[in-house]
């Protein structure tokens, strides 16, 4: 029995990203931004309730501030206190989970999306998902990217135009593109 390009995504295969049922997701996460975009920013009742429509799990006080998209909505899980500065992209064809106070600075793009090296592949149209998972208390930067596959452990800065590309440890600020560790961050105040 052959797979569907859906099953083919989760499974972390290449899939064809015109595949109707793919963009049916697609079409669905772009109807939910609209939606979210036309409240006002002064509404944080009709904007609370129209983030936990869009997204698969959402904790206490989210907040995204216009200009916000995504690929599906359905595969973002973030904790409490979750923040999307202005311009935010997640491309959440595969899963992208978040914990608790995670602050995405403008401009930023979290994406579970890649594409073949080959000609061949990009011709065919396929797509390779791989989920991204964020810890607590982290501090992504504006402008910043982060690809498909990384993790990013708990209490990290991610400093303003870095291109994240490999897995980030545990109390750390990196950046540059690709980023790289800049300096171990302390758990409090000092």
């Amino acid at each position: 029995m052959s797979m569907t390009e859906l099953e083919k995504l989760q499974a972390g295969l290449p899939y064809d990203v015109n595949d109707p049922e793919v963009n049916a997701r697609k079409l669905s996460a772009a109807t939910g931004c609209a939606r979210l975009e036309a409240i006002p920013v002064t509404d944080a009742a009709a904007k609370d309730a129209a983030i936990r429509d869009l997204f698969g799990s959402v904790g206490k006080n989210p907040n995204i501030l216009p200009g916000f998209y995504c690929d599906n909505g359905k595969n973002i899980f973030v904790g409490d206190e979750f923040l999307a500065n202005y311009r935010v992209t997640i491309l959440d064809i595969a899963p992208v989970r978040m914990g608790n106070n995670v602050w995405i600075g403008p401009g930023s793009l979290l994406s579970t999306v890649n594409h073949p090296l080959s000609r061949d592949g990009r011709r065919k149209h396929l797509g390779i998902a791989k989920p991204i998972v964020i810890g607590d208390d982290v501090w992504i930067g504006g402008n910043v990217t982060i690809v498909a596959g990384v993790h990013i452990g708990n209490n990290v800065i991610v400093a303003a135009g870095a291109v994240v590309t490999k897995d980030v440890p545990d109390n750390t600020l990196v950046g540059g593109v690709p980023a790289k560790k800049i300096k171990d961050l302390p758990l409090t105040d000092e």
